[in-house]
């Protein structure tokens, strides 16, 4: 897949539910992650590897649900990067504080797979 072909379906995958789906079609195997600040329990930024990403889903759809929200995008740039840009409400299952989440994913591609994400975002 091209740039563009990668891109598209990423935020087609957003949109319609179709994250866990997309990330065996769309990672790498080796694929890395990088967050804004460490996840709670974690003591690094990067998670390493299509399983260590799959993780990260599973935490977020145990511990939080999405209760709107928007994906913008994709916004390319060169031949191998582009960006998106999230915007979520939602609730902390555990403690039922609700939030709302912006944020911009900057997604590298290689081989047309994406090879790395990093996430930009503030934190309370």
């Amino acid at each position: 897949m091209d740039l563009m072909s990668v891109a598209n379906e990423l935020v087609a995958g957003c949109r319609e539910g179709r994250e866990r789906e997309n990330l065996d079609k769309l990672y790498a195997a080796d694929a890395v992650s990088v967050e804004a600040h460490c996840m709670p329990g974690v003591d690094s930024r990067e998670t390493h590897g299509l399983d260590g990403i799959k993780g990260k889903h599973e935490w977020w759809e145990q511990n939080m649900e999405a209760t709107g929200g928007s994906v913008d995008g994709p916004f390319p740039h060169g031949d191998e990067r582009f960006a998106v840009v999230f915007k979520v409400q939602g609730r902390d299952k555990n403690s039922g504080k609700e939030f709302d989440m912006e944020e911009v994913g900057i997604y590298h591609v290689s081989g047309g797979k994406i090879v790395r994400e990093e996430f930009f975002y503030t934190s309370d």
